[in-house]
């Protein structure tokens, strides 16, 4: 074992010092996209070039116990990509399998035999085993929604939608285990979305800008989406394109799974101790014209969510014993005064998920949304309960929204708005039993706009 060992380490090495590709011939599109970490194992995307016709991700363990350090076969490997290549549009993934735990790889790109040249550390830690062990970690995760990336020639005349995109050089700067997009993480197009091509276009075009490229190594990324990375502008569930979308948001995320019996892209995870559920505000969607109320009572065909996902939420929500329990949706959930897509206008759907909260005894709900082009915190109060909060992140790079009337003095923010290019970064640390949740807001160039907090003893139901 150790001789085979050290011919894999030597081949390593070796191949390191391969040959680097010119600027002319570079494979690449986009990437590596750092995907979910898990104990053992790792996921990988990128996206490369019509002429590539092989891929491989070669990587070594930098960070070793002295258990793991007796066999150096354990230490490197090679990982294939066995797929498709040679289409107009390639994105990938690869899943590297038998890592160790709790342990930091570094890894390199090869296509076609040649090593890419990416001018930035390529790393990633397995995560520790705690569960019935030791006191959760400490972690963090950046947020937020709403990311249009300029294209003169297909945008709207006069000012340019969006904004600097400086900000995802920040967000790849800052330290954090992983990002959570929250919808609208590209902006399909009027020369996008009326046919299959440009579906795959948008994503392959947006994601290959420089500022992009060192977020996506320096940690995971999960998603969901909304209106403009699902279809048109307020799309629903009879966007006449939405199965071409999911296939592209499958090929461009690496989620855990996507939807249930081939239906939207809703799903869950866990981080340390916390819970996420991944909503689907599109698929099952009913138009958002359609009235919240017929003969005084709430309109029962008017359905955000629809019955498959709301019955998935419910029986994830009733197995989660997690200190913080993150319901994550592309339009926001809480606000009483939104004219927009606000989950309230869904009223059937909205009452169905509060009385479920309350009558389960649902410990820990925390919302995060985005969508509205600004960013702030709704909480609304319920007798005999505790609080529920939405927090709402946005924008990234797209237009900010200036609030008027009613919302812009609403009684039920307990944060100011933040109407600019802006993201969050949510810490969730502490004892056990004592966890205590941090949501920072950060501007284009590092600016902390403020922050807001919550203990988790302060959502607790009662028993």
């Amino acid at each position: 074992m150790k001789n085979r060992g050290t011919i894999i380490l030597a081949t390593l090495l070796i191949c390191f010092s391969a040959q680097i590709f010119s600027q002319n011939d570079y494979p690449l599109v986009s990437g590596p996209v750092l995907g979910p970490v898990e104990l053992r194992t790792a996921t990988i995307l990128l996206e490369v070039k019509s002429f590539v016709k092989k891929v491989s991700i070669q990587y070594k363990a930098i960070s070793l116990d002295s258990s793991q350090a007796a066999d150096p076969g354990l230490l490197t490997g090679i990982e294939r990509y066995k797929g498709e290549l040679g289409k107009e549009f390639n994105p990938i993934k690869i899943q590297i399998g038998g890592l160790k735990m709790n342990t930091a790889y570094e890894y390199k790109i090869f296509a076609d035999g040649k090593m890419v040249n990416l001018n930035y550390k390529t790393r990633f830690t397995t995560r520790d085993l705690w569960q019935h062990r030791k006191a959760a970690p400490d972690f963090s995760f950046l947020t937020g929604s709403c990311a249009y990336i300029n294209e003169k020639v297909f945008d709207r005349p006069g000012k340019p939608y969006g904004g600097d995109p400086k900000i995802f050089e920040t967000m790849g700067a800052t330290p954090a285990s992983f990002m959570l997009w929250l919808g609208d993480n590209w902006y399909y197009r009027e020369v996008d979305y009326y046919d299959k091509w440009g579906i795959y276009y948008r994503p392959s075009k947006d994601r290959s800008i420089p500022e992009y490229q060192k977020l996506w190594a320096n940690m995971s990324h999960y998603a969901i989406w909304d209106d403009h990375d699902y279809g048109a502008n307020d799309s629903d569930k009879t966007f006449p394109f939405k199965e071409e979308t999911r296939k592209v948001f499958m090929d461009y995320w690496a989620n855990p799974s996507y939807g249930q019996e081939g239906k939207g892209v809703y799903t869950k995870f866990s981080y340390g101790d916390a819970d996420f559920f991944l909503l689907d505000d599109r698929w099952f969607r009913s138009n958002d014209g359609l009235r919240d109320s017929v003969d005084g009572k709430a309109n029962p065909t008017k359905k955000m969510w629809g019955n498959e996902q709301m019955e998935w939420l419910k029986n994830s929500l009733r197995g989660s014993y997690a200190p913080f329990k993150f319901i994550v949706n592309g339009s926001q959930i809480l606000n009483p005064l939104s004219p927009y897509d606000c989950a309230r206008h869904y009223p059937v759907e909205f009452k169905e998920l509060f009385d479920f909260i309350a009558d389960e005894n649902i410990s820990g709900i925390v919302f995060i949304s985005g969508d509205r082009h600004t960013s702030e915190v709704t909480k609304i109060e319920r007798e005999g309960l505790y609080p529920l909060y939405d927090i709402t992140a946005s924008p990234l790079t797209s237009g900010s929204h200036k609030f008027d009337g009613k919302e812009k003095v609403s009684p039920y923010r307990i944060y100011e708005l933040v109407e600019k290019q802006n993201f969050s970064k949510i810490s969730i640390t502490g004892k056990k039993g004592k966890r205590k949740l941090v949501c920072s807001f950060i501007g284009v160039n590092g600016e902390d706009y403020g922050n807001w907090s919550v203990m988790e003893e302060e959502l607790k139901a009662k028993n």
